[in-house]
């Protein structure tokens, strides 16, 4: 089974969050980046445990600069048998998306996997759009993923239950939590991969339909009052004439 899987960066949640040019572009200065951790661990690790139990290969790809390669080195040492970076800065959910697509339409894949969203984004947007540029059948936010031939069952969580979904391949999944458990590389697989193959691919043209006007980072917390537990007329005060919640 030929599988692709799409990994993204992702600032490590204690990176401190900074933009520049006027608050219109994310400053990745002192940042440290990791593998969207949707796409690492659901996503690839369970492209990696069909490939074990079926054959086949499995292929990460990510739309980014050469300041990528680190992460996507991070990805093969975990399994992956190569990688293919499109040498583009992705601009937007439909910009990637199209990259991707055209990638895969011109190399046959049988399953395309994605994280269900990044988490520096949260727009669950990629996936949908490969499949409908490749006109193919998508499932969103699988938790599970069995593999009987070419006949894929998943199941979803809904509402009151669990949906169970079959498609044929090729189709394109979104996985969620449940559809694996993280893989720590071990030393041989980070050793393998610093010579595993890294394609580099120049970018098909693609308008980019949006753009970020700017970025804002929340506001600061207040500071906490302390009420001595002895005095409730001034929390009571507090909560009614400031809080305002009584």
């Amino acid at each position: 089974m030929k599988i692709l899987v799409c990994i993204s960066k992702a600032p490590d949640t204690t990176s401190k969050i900074a933009f520049s040019n006027g608050n219109t572009q994310f400053d990745e200065n002192g940042v440290q980046f990791i593998v969207n951790p949707y796409d690492e661990w659901y996503a690839l690790v369970r492209a990696l445990e069909l490939k074990e139990a079926n054959g086949g290969t499995v292929t990460i790809i990510t739309v980014g600069l050469a300041t990528d390669d680190a992460v996507i080195r991070k990805a093969l040492a975990i399994g992956a048998d190569d990688a293919v970076r499109i040498d583009a800065n992705p601009t937007d959910a439909y910009f990637t998306a199209m990259q991707i697509a055209n990638y895969a339409k011109e190399n046959g894949y049988e399953m395309v996997m994605t994280g269900k969203e990044t988490i520096n984004y949260n727009g669950s947007q990629v996936a949908g759009m490969i499949a409908e540029a490749l006109d193919i059948p998508f499932v969103s936010l699988a938790t599970k993923l069995d593999m009987n031939g070419n006949l894929a069952t998943l199941e979803r969580e809904v509402t009151g239950g669990v949906q169970v979904v079959e498609v044929n391949t090729p189709c394109v999944v979104s996985c969620a939590k449940g559809m694996a458990e993280q893989r720590i590389p071990n030393m041989r697989g980070i050793m393998a991969a610093r010579t595993k193959p890294l394609n580099v691919i120049a970018p098909s043209a693609v308008d980019a339909l949006t753009e970020y006007v700017s970025y804002e980072t929340p506001s600061a917390k207040s500071t906490v009052k302390m009420i001595d537990p002895d005095n409730m007329d001034e929390l009571v005060e507090l909560l009614h004439n400031e809080a305002k919640v009584i």
